[in-house]
């Protein structure tokens, strides 16, 4: 079972940055596809970005495409997410998830297997 843990999460101004990261353990990444989930006070929990391993590829939410990356550093065994331009709607606990891999990046959280607890992204206007 792999395990990870988020780390980065804080409190921003509107407009503002941060990096999260996601450190794994007990397996490599490079095994899996990996995302990120991110779940506000009193909503569901929402697909925001994911990085298939076999081919490369990564997927975005439509509400953070051009302003989040998601990228990963295999020799660090890491997944990032790069979210610039942040607003008071990204506010919300950042989970990243691992999955099977698969060309297809998943968007459901049912389709991961393992999960973080999550830091704490706070963006003040």
């Amino acid at each position: 079972q792999v395990q990870l843990v988020e780390s980065g999460g804080g409190l921003v101004q509107t407009g503002g940055s941060l990096r999260l990261s996601c450190a794994a353990s007990g397996r490599t990444l490079s095994s899996y596809n990996m995302a990120w989930f991110r779940q506000a006070p009193g909503k569901e929990r929402e697909f925001v970005a994911g990085i298939g391993v076999i081919a490369g590829t990564t997927a975005y939410a439509n509400s953070v495409k051009g302003r989040f990356t998601i990228s990963t550093d295999n020799a660090k065994n890491t997944v990032y997410l790069q979210m610039n331009s942040l607003e008071s709607e990204d506010t919300a606990v950042y989970y990243c998830a691992a999955g099977a891999p698969q060309f297809v990046i998943r968007v459901v959280e049912t389709d991961y297997d393992y999960w973080g607890q999550g830091t704490q992204v706070t963006v003040s206007s």
